[in-house]
């Protein structure tokens, strides 16, 4: 009787880190860049009761055994890597990935970050940063304050108008890093992402180039949530959590039963 207690206590436990990746998702709709995820689950192991095979005589044995499964557990965290939509902004260092790819960010400890989310600006010394302050792998590019048309094309190379000339002139160039697991990226807050030993080491190139997207200038990538999908899911996780509760609550009156025979 105690084992459906248990049982029942690890059901709650696992909807309840469920809801937690559900109200993540949730909360981070309006977010830049964001990937939803979802809780992945195993059971537990199980106590053998009897074992499949065994000798019922000298020549039978059991077609199937009896085991009593101990409950389940989240062992992982599923990130879906899907495009997000583009949404126009009127901010011209506002950049969009389409396609494959991650930016790279200059950390202030000297590692890199990589994240999806391409709305940059520019700090008090001409470098394309995040929202954040730190700066994005453009090749070494300084903006001057006297540059006009600045411009961001697909494939990654920064041009502007400086002073004195008409033609346009190449002062940078983005980078990209893919990986070969992005699911295996370590999410680490303020939208980025850090390699592991599961994704596998950067692959970097330039925009366009292969395995990478285009780049979109004038555009941010939205999160990729379904919220429709998210309610459905909060509710199908609901009612999960309520069945493994009923079963807690029915355990206990047949308990209470035999305690009062």
């Amino acid at each position: 009787m105690m084992r459906s207690l248990w049982v029942s206590k690890s059901g709650m436990e696992a909807q309840q880190t469920q809801l937690d990746h559900i109200s993540n998702n949730l909360a981070n709709a309006s977010t830049n860049g964001y990937k939803q995820s979802h809780a992945v689950f195993e059971d537990l192991m199980y106590q053998n009761l009897r074992q499949s095979g065994a000798n019922t005589s000298d020549q039978t044995t059991l077609p199937t055994g009896l085991q009593a499964g101990l409950g389940v557990r989240a062992v992982a965290t599923s990130r879906q890597f899907t495009q997000g939509s583009l949404q126009q902004t009127s901010n011209n260092l506002d950049v969009a990935i389409q396609g494959k790819g991650f930016f790279e960010i200059e950390l202030p400890d000297g590692t890199i970050g990589y994240t999806r989310d391409g709305s940059f600006q520019i700090d008090n010394q001409g470098r394309i940063v995040t929202n954040t302050g730190y700066p994005v792998n453009t090749g070494g590019a300084t903006i001057p304050t006297t540059a006009t048309n600045l411009t961001i094309g697909n494939d990654g190379v920064i041009t502007a108008t400086l002073p004195g000339t008409t033609t346009p002139q190449r002062i940078g160039q983005f980078q990209l890093s893919n990986f070969i697991n992005a699911a295996g990226l370590d999410p680490k807050g303020q939208n980025l992402f850090a390699e592991t030993a599961a994704s596998g080491p950067p692959q970097q190139g330039t925009p366009t180039s292969t395995n990478l997207g285009s780049l979109s200038q004038g555009f941010v990538e939205t999160s990729n949530v379904n919220v429709v999908q998210e309610l459905v899911t909060m509710i199908q996780t609901q009612r999960a959590y309520e069945l493994n509760s009923k079963a807690i609550q029915t355990s206990d009156q047949m308990l209470q039963k035999l305690a009062q025979l």
